[in-house]
């Protein structure tokens, strides 16, 4: 079974020339001869992404009261495209929970998308009560060395959803976190504790506490992004097998 949702709802996609990135939530581009703006969902530093000249593809928006005609896509590096659509991963898990995709998350029969818990938005409530499961997805495209790093910038909010999906198991509730790697390869995804090392304890204290954490490879194409095959998580880069720790 192939699961696959497409990078946009509907419409044409456009290629464009990275020119610039102002602030977080804006891109500067180079459509033809004219100069575009385009809003930016991905908040990470996309440094090794996002360089003058780069390969965008933009996917026009006419909503009314848009401060930017377009939404960025992805961006190719070198020829492989890679999403900077933080929303994506979710389309993708919510389609593969639909299909039974994800044989670990197959006995609840309910999805429920961005619930409350407490004073936090969580992406999904599979099931009811206690016997549910909170799942949480974090998108990754940042890779080195053959591993998928996460996160690319400092996340306060990714480190406060570790915090509290472990008091969640703590009281005998199902959570997990599901990392999409939206590239064409990878060999594990590891928490990049350089860029933000209260991530990474967090996410040590998460797994010790019990919260369950997945990683799947999610290759992206100009139809869409596939899930891949599972990838295993480490806690740091340090746990990473010599063979894999490239």
């Amino acid at each position: 079974m192939t699961v696959r949702v497409p990078l946009i709802a509907s419409g044409p996609l456009i290629e464009a020339i990275f020119l610039e990135r102002p602030n977080q939530l804006v891109v500067e581009a180079r459509v033809g001869s004219r100069s575009v703006r385009a809003h930016m969902a991905d908040r990470g530093r996309l440094a090794e992404l996002l360089t003058p000249g780069a390969r965008l593809l933009l996917a026009p928006r006419d909503e009314l009261d848009r401060k930017t005609a377009f939404q960025v896509v992805g961006v190719y590096h070198g020829s492989e495209l890679v999403s900077l659509d933080t929303h994506l991963p979710n389309r993708l898990v919510q389609a593969a929970l639909a299909a039974g995709a994800l044989p670990q998350f197959a006995r609840y029969p309910r999805v429920q998308r961005e619930v409350m818990v407490g004073e936090h938005r969580i992406d999904f409530r599979l099931g009811e009560g206690l016997a549910s499961c909170l799942l949480e997805v974090k998108s990754v495209g940042k890779v080195v060395g053959g591993l998928a790093h996460f996160p690319d910038a400092p996340s306060e909010r990714g480190r406060r959803h570790l915090e509290l999906l472990a008091r969640c198991t703590r009281s005998g509730q199902r959570a997990a976190v599901l990392f999409v790697v939206q590239r064409q390869a990878a060999e594990a995804v590891v928490p990049d504790d350089a860029t933000d090392p209260a991530f990474g304890r967090a996410l040590r204290a998460a797994i010790t506490a019990g919260v369950e954490i997945y990683a799947y490879l999610c290759p992206l194409t100009p139809e869409g992004l596939t899930l891949g095959r599972p990838l295993p998580v480490f806690g740091s880069l340090e746990a990473v097998p010599a063979p894999q720790a490239r």
